[in-house]
């Protein structure tokens, strides 16, 4: 059976207490991320059935990692810092189906 989208991207938007032994990626503008990701998807003409959904997620448990992400059916996580980050993976993987690898985290 085909999956109802090619690409679905979850963006961890986990928020931490303040003083907690682990990060949090919502201090990372990861909800900030998130929508700029699903602006420019849709700009592009990527977004809905049979192309990319960009979803938010709570906790990916990845935390230590940086603010996370990741892209199915592939699995592929990656991190990010910025806007330009994103526009790397949307333009590289989204778009041309490449992995970032500089971003991306070991499985």
């Amino acid at each position: 059976m085909d999956s109802f989208y090619k690409y679905h991207v979850f963006f961890c938007l986990n928020q931490r207490d303040p003083g907690a032994e682990r990060p949090s990626c919502a201090n990372c503008n990861a909800q900030e991320m998130q929508e700029y990701a699903k602006k420019r998807v849709k700009k592009l003409g990527l977004a809905g059935p049979g192309q990319v959904r960009i979803n938010k997620a709570g906790c990916l448990d990845r935390c230590e990692l940086g603010p996370t992400l990741v892209v199915y059916p592939e699995g592929i996580w990656y991190t990010y810092v910025d806007e330009s980050d994103i526009d790397e993976i949307v333009d590289s993987h989204l778009a041309n189906g490449k992995i970032v690898e500089r971003l991306k985290i070991d499985q």
